[in-house]
């Protein structure tokens, strides 16, 4: 069935309602489904999803405006293993996590992991000033809407405040986050799904 402007519209402020009120205070802990042969688990203040290979849905299509401009594609990263994290400057969690994406990112880029933030429901010098603040040195997609993220809705979509996916080298989501990431969960879900053959290998 086609989708008319104003049902996308109204579906991707459904995505901001729902990001909105599962937006993870500290301390709180953001329940995660378990269906099929994924498996779930706490780790710090997040619940994490996995999906083994055979499992995971088709690649999305995903990608927009870059903050502080230029634009990027996900079907431009294939062969890397992408680690999506959507935030928000006014995101308390967001902000306690900000410095284990970064080491992350600094610690696996060499093994072909592009790490690529989605800013949601913030304002641009909110924007600026958060990554300024906490060094960020990977890109972000401005997706102030909401209505980007509804790309991911027929797979793991991200469905609190903060939500990490990390994408294999196929574009396939391989585990969601639900909330506050530690750097150490972070590094042991990037660097297993970077150790998994190669397509066509």
């Amino acid at each position: 069935m086609m989708r008319t402007p104003a049902r996308l519209a109204a579906a991707a402020m459904a995505v901001v309602v729902a990001l909105s009120s599962a937006a993870c205070s500290e301390g709180q802990v953001q329940r995660s489904e378990t269906a099929g042969d994924q498996t779930g688990f706490v780790a710090g203040t997040g619940v994490v999803t996995t999906v083994p290979p055979p499992d995971r849905a088709p690649a999305v299509d995903f990608g927009g405006p870059l903050l502080g401009g230029g634009e990027v594609e996900l079907a431009d990263q294939r062969g890397r293993v992408v680690v999506l994290n959507v935030w928000g400057s006014w995101c308390a969690p967001c902000r306690k996590e900000a410095p284990a994406l970064q080491a992350v990112h600094e610690a696996t880029r060499d093994q072909g992991v592009q790490f690529l933030g989605v800013n949601t429901r913030d304002t641009e010098s909110g924007a600026q000033a958060f990554v300024e603040q906490f060094g960020l040195t990977f890109p972000s997609v401005v997706d102030a809407s909401g209505a980007r993220l509804l790309a991911f809705r027929d797979t793991l979509p991200p469905a609190a405040i903060p939500s990490t996916l990390v994408l294999d080298r196929e574009g396939r989501v391989a585990a969601r986050v639900l909330g506050e990431i530690t750097e150490a969960s972070l590094r042991d879900l990037v660097t297993d799904v970077a150790g998994e053959a190669a397509p066509g290998a």
